[in-house]
């Protein structure tokens, strides 16, 4: 056996260079992958959000109230975006996720902070994930104590300081345990079904170039919707057997609670399961073979979890990265998902997050279809 060749060993590098540079696709993936991961992780990625939006129910209008609700905007946590009249219009804004919090004035609130009474304001807080609640409720505590200084002078001045002029009750609602796996587990059903659905069909077509199939699929009187629809069937059946075994694994492994209707969650996870296939199949028309295919289910893959709310609050992000967000369909299943489980929501409630993936289903399906009878070109 011939040692080794220094020559040999150069002309095997060289000939990897040229075939990297033939193969753009994957020299993109292997250099646009680690930018993506760079910029999402060193921008987009806030573990303690801020500028929450939350609603204010007010029924003191004194300045005492107005000074505590300018405190709490001032902390910067808090961002009021609307003023309610009744409790039932706040719970509503909860329900559908619209505001973070609600602060609630008792109507007598100034009256009893001036007797020394200390006034009882109650704070509600969506705390279906936990992650994006935590840090703005601590700061409630600690403004407990320095909020009113301003106003506290002269006679008022002995009801400042230690334990706070004003208590704060905290309802953490849908999760008032703070339990991590209520909020994880249902979100984990939207990341295996975008991992496992949109990686299995990129995979669809260019295994049928590759085997060299794809010919006689063009040669059948098949149109081309009807082949990626025929595709995509029995793999809805499979997310479905997916989506089955994340609810057992959730009710008796983790007892996540589940207050809505499951009815309603097995109709919503077929949109979201069409749209990844869709994804998937689109992927499989660009794609020039199965590598590929992978790479740019991988490509997606990435931001849809990282940008969804999935690992890191969303509202943490800047807007340009929510905006990246809410284009993916994770970012409303998630929301679809932890609103029917943990706070029981209906349809009415779900609406507004149903139309984003309808969307992205059929603007992936045109891009497959138009591409569909090109990809032996």
């Amino acid at each position: 056996m011939s040692r080794f060749a220094l020559h040999r060993f150069w002309a095997m590098v060289l000939k990897e260079f040229i075939q990297m540079r033939r193969d753009r696709v994957t020299f993109g993936m292997m250099v646009g992958i680690p930018m993506l991961q760079l910029i999402l992780f060193g921008f987009a990625i806030n573990s303690d959000p801020k500028h929450l939006p939350a609603a204010v129910l007010n029924a003191d209008h004194g300045p005492f109230a107005r000074s505590l609700v300018a405190g709490l905007q001032h902390s910067r946590y808090f961002a009021f975006v609307h003023e309610v009249a009744t409790e039932a219009e706040a719970a509503r804004l909860l329900e559908l996720g619209e505001v973070q919090f609600v602060l609630n004035i008792p109507e007598d609130f100034s009256r009893q902070l001036m007797r020394g009474e200390r006034p009882a304001v109650l704070v509600q807080a969506d705390a279906t994930d936990p992650g994006a609640t935590g840090g703005a409720l601590a700061a409630v505590q600690q403004l407990t104590n320095t909020v009113f200084d301003r106003e506290l002078q002269g006679p008022l001045a002995h009801l400042r300081g230690q334990p706070g002029p004003v208590e704060f009750r905290l309802h953490r609602l849908y999760n008032p345990e703070i339990i991590t796996q209520y909020n994880i587990v249902p979100g984990l059903m939207g990341v295996v079904l975008t991992m496992t659905m949109v990686i299995i069909t990129a995979l669809a077509i260019t295994r049928e170039r590759e085997r060299g199939t794809m010919e006689n699929l063009l040669a059948t009187p098949a149109r081309p919707l009807e082949v990626m629809t025929g595709k995509i069937l029995p793999y809805i059946i499979v997310g479905y057997v997916q989506v089955t075994l994340i609810l057992l694994a959730a009710k008796f492994l983790f007892a996540v609670p589940m207050v809505g209707s499951l009815v309603l969650l097995y109709l919503v996870a077929f949109l979201f399961i069409a749209a990844n296939l869709a994804m998937g199949i689109t992927f499989s028309t660009l794609a020039q073979n199965q590598l590929q295919a992978v790479q740019m289910a991988f490509f997606f893959f990435l931001p849809s979890l990282l940008l969804s709310g999935f690992m890191f609050p969303f509202r943490g992000m800047p807007e340009w990265a929510q905006t990246l967000g809410s284009m993916l369909p994770l970012t409303h299943f998630l929301r679809i998902v932890r609103g029917i489980l943990l706070k029981g929501n209906g349809v009415a409630e779900i609406t507004h997050e149903l139309w984003p993936i309808a969307a992205f289903l059929a603007a992936a399906m045109t891009v497959g279809v138009k591409r569909y009878r090109q990809t032996l070109d």
